[in-house]
């Protein structure tokens, strides 16, 4: 499959749709491409999609398009699910700059407009995105523009709208993302704050 199993959604028929790392992230091996795994309800796992940079947070539109952030991307790139589960129709849902000219993590990081990490889905249609390189949250419309943003001080690696009346978007926050450093210390938040657009489809 390609490393460590990364964000997934999973649709009406019970079909997972599951990102990898593609890499060794903390070991320091070079960004390459990936692919993207269906589960089906029998177990069974099916290539869905490649060459994907790091795909990451996932939503299902309630038309049945299949969003998936490309953290090393720069990018959304957008899927129409077909009955049978394969994914057709692939185009970029959003673009914020080329992809890196380096493969280090560390130097691709800078060149990262916004590098798409855990999201939400509204429902007019725009994406809150996680952006992992710059300890914010945007909200962004098909076609990349950001219309808004929460920057709490800390980096934000995931986002979804919830609550009551599905406008609470709910931040998980943290210093970094390095795996060791978090497992020694008890520093990541659970935040939220109110926004004006409900919450839409999957998850």
């Amino acid at each position: 499959m390609g490393r460590y199993p990364n964000d997934m959604v999973v649709d009406a028929r019970g079909r997972a749709f599951v990102g990898n790392f593609g890499f060794d992230l903390m070991g320091g091996a070079p960004i390459v491409p990936t692919r993207l795994v269906r589960v089906d309800p029998d177990g069974s796992v099916t290539p869905a999609a490649e060459d994907l940079w790091f795909p990451n947070g996932s939503v299902l539109t309630d038309g049945g398009v299949l969003l998936v952030d490309e953290t090393f991307g720069n990018r959304v790139t957008a899927v129409d699910v077909a009955e049978d589960g394969s994914l057709v129709n692939r185009r970029t849902w959003a673009e914020f700059g080329a992809l890196p000219f380096t493969r280090e993590v560390a130097g691709a990081l800078p060149e990262l407009v916004v590098a798409p990490d855990g999201c939400g889905l509204d429902a007019e249609g725009a994406l809150w995105i996680a952006d992992a390189a710059h300890g914010r949250a945007v909200r962004v419309r098909e076609g990349g523009e950001i219309v808004d943003e929460v920057s709490p001080g800390l980096g934000v690696f995931a986002c979804g709208l919830g609550g009551a009346d599905g406008r609470t978007l709910f931040l998980c926050a943290a210093p970094d993302f390095d795996e060791h450093a978090r497992s020694a210390a008890r520093e990541a938040r659970l935040l939220s704050v109110r926004v004006e657009v409900p919450h839409a489809g999957r998850p």
